[in-house]
């Protein structure tokens, strides 16, 4: 029976650290088996749309997201010891944490990922990633290297107007997040919201 586990948050050590690979031998463990049905339990409780290792006090190299109600074959999906092979293009997006909560900032991703690991039997697997999903799998990468979003961002801040309530709201409840092409003017409020 998955359990929820604490979200730890900023300040605490284990989201500084560079978490360590996972021997795939660990996988075939029960006990890894529940680590990764609770990060999922622990993620659809908080909500979100991923939950990487370290965020629930765990220094592995392990993911978990979940964007298919979003984006059909983006989940639920587990990735361990994942690698980025691709990095292309940029994109500015705003973003926040369920490790940083009631905060939000400014950041640049890359536009297109691909990310290569192996899933919780152990499979290779290989994503690829824009948009959304793209973005996802940066932050919660970000996350096994003991970085958090507030590292990269600039005008870090609380959402205090209503349209960064907003985005707040929906970066904490849906995961989703704002972008704004960097060659193309949009309106913040007129772009869906990540986590």
């Amino acid at each position: 029976m998955p359990y929820i586990r604490e979200i730890i948050t900023d300040g605490h050590p284990t989201l500084r650290k560079v978490a360590k690979k996972v021997n795939l031998e660990e996988l075939h463990d029960p006990l890894f088996q529940q680590l990764i049905d609770d990060m999922f339990e622990t993620m659809y409780h908080a909500p979100g749309i991923g939950l990487a290792a370290p965020q629930v006090n765990i220094s592995k190299r392990l993911f978990v997201v979940d964007l298919d109600d979003d984006v059909p074959g983006h989940g639920p999906l587990v990735v361990v010891n994942p690698k980025f092979s691709v990095t292309e293009g940029e994109i500015d997006s705003i973003e926040g944490c369920l490790s940083v909560p009631g905060m939000i900032g400014d950041l640049k991703r890359f536009e297109r990922v691909v990310c290569t690991g192996f899933d919780r039997n152990g499979k290779k697997v290989e994503l690829e990633g824009t948009g959304l999903f793209g973005r996802c799998l940066q932050h919660e990468m970000d996350h096994l290297d003991g970085v958090l979003y507030i590292d990269k961002a600039r005008n870090i801040r609380p959402a205090v107007t209503e349209e960064e309530k907003a985005a707040l709201a929906e970066v904490e409840a849906e995961g989703a997040a704002l972008e704004r092409n960097a060659s193309e003017a949009v309106e913040p409020s007129a772009v869906p919201a990540i986590a």
